[in-house]
Parts: C-alpha cells; structure tokens; sequence
C-alpha cells in the first residue's frame, strides 16, 4: 500500500471518532427528556405527599432515586465516552471533578450503578409483595443476583488488569492496590 493512501486511511479512521458525538449529544437531548419527566414525577409525588400512605411515599422516592441514578449513569457515560474516545477536556481545572475514567473503572462504575438501579426495583417489587407471584418474585431476585456477580466479575477482572500492569512495568503486583503516598508541602 503506498505510503500517501496509507496516511490517508488512517486520517479517516481517526476523524471517524467524531461520528461519536452524535451519539453523545443524543444522551443528551435524551436526559433532558427524562429531566422533564423527573419533573413530572417530582411534582406527582409534592401534590401528593399529604394524601398516600408511607409506603407509597417511599415508593415514589425510590422512583426518583431511581431516576437521578439512570440520569448519571446517563451522564457519566457521555462525559466519559467523550473524554476517552473523541477529545480531551483543556485541563484548566474546571473539570477536575472528573477524575480519571478509563474503559475498565467506567465498566465498573456502570456496572455499579445498574446495582444500585436493580437493588431500588427490587426494593420497590418487595414493598408490593402482594402484586407480584413468587415465580416473578424468584426471577426478579435471580435477575439482581447476576447483576451483582456480573459486577463482582468486572471488579475482579479490572484488578488483574492493573496489577498485570503493574508487573509489566516492573513493579510488585500488590503495587496495583495501593495509592500512591501524598506529597507533603
């Protein structure tokens, strides 16, 4: 292959990841939907406090627990997608809060939070026992146990990962579990 065709090829996959800013910016107009329907759910829930019972009040907060959760799983995706895949954020310390998220901790973050998500349904699915049959009952805890372990499994493979790395570049594998001393002034 020559070498100019060779330069252009690799020119064109590289622009190619700004294609993903579509997908971005549709989250986003996505999460401001689910804004105005937290919007909605919220004001439900005001109208009404007086008038329901406490279990349907905690009901209606786990609801929006629920979707604050989905609302930055949504977010966390988006900034992190974007500052993995498509283009660095100038770093001028107004987006410190980010920390590092790479590929592996954005799989665990993710994973963590469908925990959390599927621990708030079942939650929910308990306070209404009686609507539900114990088969459904079975399968929705079943359904959260493999999201724990699935979880679990990232975590664990996430650790050997850094600590493979840790021995590639010369270190101790135990140095992947530790952070690093702070700096005294």
């Amino acid at each position: 292959m020559p070498k100019r065709l060779e330069l252009a090829l690799e020119a064109v996959i590289l622009a190619s990841r700004w294609l993903l800013v579509i997908f971005y910016l549709g989250l986003a107009l996505a999460l401001a939907v689910y804004a105005l329907t937290f919007g909605v759910k919220l004001w439900d829930f005001i109208s009404h406090a007086f008038d329901i019972g406490e279990t349907d009040a905690i009901l209606k907060m786990l609801g929006l627990i629920d979707a604050a959760l989905v609302a930055s799983l949504v977010v966390m995706v988006i900034i992190s997608g974007y500052e993995s895949y498509v283009y660095r954020f100038d770093n001028d310390g107004s987006v410190h809060w980010l920390g590092e998220i790479d590929a592996g901790s954005l799989k665990i973050k993710v994973a963590s939070t469908i925990v959390a998500i599927s621990s708030i349904h079942l939650l929910q699915i308990f306070l209404n026992v009686g609507t539900h049959t114990g088969d459904q009952l079975m399968w929705y805890t079943l359904i959260h146990i493999t999201f724990i372990i699935s979880a679990l499994f990232l975590a664990y493979i996430d650790r050997i990962s850094a600590m493979t790395k840790s021995i590639a570049r010369g270190g101790k594998p135990a140095d992947a579990t530790k952070k690093p001393a702070a700096v005294e002034p």
